[in-house]
């Protein structure tokens, strides 16, 4: 790291960054830390994959295999460590909490009682094991993704959801500003590789059973945890804090 997370000043920074492109904020993002990776799991991921890739091919770059994930999914993973060629470390959750809740819920209570302790043993506790050990982290949101609860993600911030006194933790979000247009403007144009589940109808894409194809006009969120509330529509990742 070439600054201390606490000399940043990241409200400062964040007027600065918001009105330079994703490139420009990656690559800010890229000089001020080194111990720094991209959450890979989607489009809007493989992007950024693409851009800081451009400016350091040694980018870390990490993705969580919830156990759940559609095929397609985990042959887009594989497409693109090869395209690249970068190592991508891939988080599993805890066996033994999976298993416990398995075993006392079986395999689909989210249906009945929400999505949050799923993916609270799937994800965000894989999560949480990764984020301890960086310093900072780059993910694909945009602003738009989620009207209910991402219209105001800044392009950088403090992570108060996952990072700790004793460790700060900061997180960039170059994309907030893109639009989904933008980001397939940008998949088409430099042939980025993505999930062929998109051919088929699907948008935001998470664990097979809570991912389903949108219909001409839906939000694409409508797509995830179809049976719950839009304000619901978080899995933890980037809950606001």
């Amino acid at each position: 790291m070439t600054q201390a997370t606490t000399e940043l000043d990241l409200p400062t920074l964040d007027a600065e960054l918001s009105t330079k492109s994703p490139q420009e904020i990656m690559k800010r993002a890229l000089s001020l830390f080194d111990n720094i990776a991209i959450s890979f799991s989607g489009a809007e991921d493989v992007v950024l994959i693409d851009m800081a890739y451009k400016i350091n091919p040694n980018v870390k770059v990490f993705s969580l295999d919830t156990g759940r994930l559609h095929p397609e999914t985990y042959q887009f993973i594989d497409r693109v460590r090869k395209h690249y060629n970068i190592s991508i470390d891939v988080m599993y959750p805890e066996a033994a909490a999976v298993e416990a809740l398995v075993k006392a819920k079986g395999l689909f209570s989210f249906y009945e009682d929400g999505h949050q302790e799923c993916c609270g043993v799937r994800k965000v506790a894989p999560l949480r094991r990764k984020l301890a050990t960086l310093d900072a982290w780059i993910t694909g949101q945009r602003k738009d993704q989620s009207p209910s609860t991402r219209a105001a993600v800044p392009v950088i911030q403090a992570d108060g959801a996952f990072g700790m006194p004793e460790h700060p933790l900061v997180k960039f979000n170059p994309l907030a500003n893109w639009s989904s247009a933008d980001v397939w403007t940008y998949i088409r144009a430099l042939e980025v590789p993505y999930n062929s589940l998109h051919e088929r109808g699907f948008i935001s894409i998470g664990c097979e059973p809570c991912t389903k194809p949108t219909l001409p006009q839906q939000h694409e969120r409508e797509g995830r945890w179809w049976w719950e509330e839009a304000t619901q529509k978080e899995c933890g990742l980037h809950a606001p804090k």
